[in-house]
This record gives C-alpha cells, structure tokens and sequence, in this order.
C-alpha cells in the first residue's frame, strides 16, 4: 500500500515486495497482523484455493471457447486473481459487489458456483443469470453480487445508488464497485466520485489498473497515470496498492472496508495488476511487447503467494496438490452439470423482458 503521490511519467512495471514479518498479534481486526499471522489457522491456504480456483476455471473456459461450447464474448481474468480475492476476503455477506464484463473472478470469489457460472456460461436456464447473460452479465441477488456490466464505466452509477439506499436506511453496508483503469477516462466515473464524496456514500472504489483499457495504453489515453492521486482530488482516501500480492489486497481492502463502514465516506483502491491473456478471446494482442507480459508473469500472484509460504516453511507441496484435485473435480463436475442442463423454452422468450402482469405465460 502507498499513499497516492504525483507523478508524471508512465509507469514502468513494479518490483516486487516482500510482506513484513514483524505485526501486532491481533486476529480478526480488518487491517489488523501481517499475512504471517493468519496463516496459522489455513487462511493462506484459503487465498490459495480461491486463486486456483479462478485460474482453473477460466483455463477451461478457454478450451471450451476454443472448442465452441461457450460463444459470444469471453474477457479472462487469468493474471488479475488477487485482486477479487483479497477485497472479497475484505467483504461481508451484507455487502454489495458491482463488477466488470470481466467478472468470472469476482462472481467465484464472492461464492457464486462454478456450476451456475459455468451454466451461465453455456447459456442454459439453471446458469446465475438463467442463461440470458453469458459471460459478460453474471447476477446474484442472493450473494448481492450485482453484476458483470458490459458497458464500460456502467456500474458506478449502480454502485452509488446501492450505497446511498443503505446510507438513507442507516444500514452498516459497503458497496464495493470493480471497474478497469478505462472506466476512469469515462464521465460515469468522475460523476459518481465527485457525488460520492459529495454524500459520503458509504462506497470503495476498486479500480483494478492492468494498465491497458481494451487495446490502449494507460500513458496514450491519460495525462496523469497516477489514478489514487487523481481520485483522491475529489476529497476520498485514495491508496496504490501492489495488485499482484493477495496478501497486500486483503489487507488494504480491510482497513478501506472498515474505514467505509464506520462512515468515512468513500474510499478509492488503485489495485496495480496485469492480465496475461488479450482482452478478449476475440483479440489478437498485437499492442503489448511480448517481452513486457513476460515480466508480469514472473509476478504471478499464486506463485508469489506460494513462494511466501515455503518461505515460511509451510507444507505448500502437499497442500496445493489436495487444492488442485478439489478445483479440477469441482470445474469437471460443473461442465458435466452445464452440459446436461436445459436451454429456456422459447415459451419464456418475454419472461424479465416486461413487468410481471404483461409477461406472456
């Protein structure tokens, strides 16, 4: 975590840091230990499990793209794990999520199925969105995950009329908004924080900057690369973050979280990350230097999260091997489960199209 600062250069690819060793023995206090502390009772292993299981997922997603059982469009997460795990770690049930189009993380770390994912995925009726959606519109009322927004920027204005319904019902709630540095050269974003701070909306900002909006370059599509200096002109906390560090994350989005629902007004996350795949499985990936992606894959945040733990002298090899069959039966099982599951009879083509009394049975 650092404090936003000025700069005017673009910004070159960060080093890696290793997590502090030394850390008050307090337990369960968001912000509160270092990640050494809470590794003693599995929490590590949690983090793990939970990054895999995106990074598994979406692996099998592509052989599915790839063999046309999943169509439309599909933007991969593969590279940008810590992000939605660390904050979701940082987040109760009560709380809201607004993600992106790029959200298979963010739905499967809030604790939506892979099942359901998958069928969504597939298009079939028993998938979260009832097969209407795909990839690009997950929804879960019931974990108040409120969706994957195909439009780019289009969740903030959501995000905030969720926090300002909880702050009129004086209800202890954050909503927390995923969206890409992209979202930030939109009007959607600099609206919804001026109105935010405005109101004190009891709402975290998590801007997840892989440093490239669709195909271009944060430097060729923004004057000032610094984002958390720039929110935080709007009168909100605004923290960078090493994106690529679950550990870091959680702990940053803990102490924002906290801070949010205690009513301190908004505040803003700059989560530096990258993903490893294009944009899009339609995209061809010709903007980005070969080389550069290289370099962020030496920073892989599952690998930097098991190398802290052999670090540590934790039993990482055992460990991951248990992890990795749990994920790979649960993603089997759920393309077993979408493959066998029924498409929506064109009998309920109107159903959630119009109002209840004018929907065709």
């Amino acid at each position: 975590m650092s404090p936003a600062r000025p700069t005017t250069s673009a910004r070159k690819d960060p080093a890696p840091r290793k997590a502090g060793k030394k850390a008050a023995k307090t337990r369960g206090k968001p912000g509160a230990g270092s990640p050494s502390d809470r590794s003693a009772d599995g929490h590590r292993t949690d983090l793990l499990e939970a990054m895999l299981r995106i990074r598994r997922f979406e692996e099998r997603c592509v052989e599915l793209y790839s063999a046309t059982k999943i169509r439309g469009f599909v933007h991969l997460y593969i590279g940008e794990e810590a992000v939605a795990v660390g904050v979701n770690e940082a987040l109760t049930p009560e709380d809201a999520v607004v993600a992106t189009y790029r959200e298979h993380g963010h739905a499967l770390a809030r604790g939506i199925t892979a099942e359901t994912i998958m069928a969504e995925m597939y298009g079939r009726a028993t998938g979260c969105s009832g097969g209407r959606g795909g990839s690009m519109h997950l929804f879960d009322v019931s974990r108040r995950f409120y969706g994957g927004n195909a439009i780019v920027a289009g969740g903030l204005p959501l995000a905030a009329g969720l926090a300002l319904a909880d702050r009129m019902r004086g209800q202890g709630r954050v909503t927390c908004c995923f969206f890409g540095d992209g979202a930030f050269a939109e009007g959607e974003f600099h609206e919804t924080a001026n109105l935010a701070a405005l109101w004190r909306l009891p709402l975290l900002f998590i801007c997840e900057n892989n440093l490239y909006a669709m195909g271009t370059a944060l430097a060729r599509h923004e004057a000032q690369t610094d984002l958390a200096m720039r929110a935080a002109s709007y009168g909100m906390v605004a923290w960078a973050v090493d994106g690529m560090d679950v550990e870091a994350v959680e702990q940053t989005a803990r102490r924002a979280a906290e801070a949010v629902r205690s009513g301190a007004g908004p505040h803003f996350l700059e989560l530096r990350t990258y993903r490893f795949r294009a944009h899009s499985m339609y995209d061809p990936d010709r903007y980005r230097d070969k080389a550069e992606v290289e370099r962020w894959k030496e920073r892989d945040p599952i690998t930097r999260l098991l190398d802290r733990m052999r670090e540590d002298g934790e039993p990482v090899d055992e460990t991951l091997a248990g992890i990795e069959r749990r994920v790979a039966a649960e993603v089997d099982d759920a393309v077993e489960a979408a493959e066998q599951a029924p498409e929506e009879p064109v009998e309920h083509l109107l159903h959630h199209v119009t109002s209840a009394s004018a929907e065709v049975s």
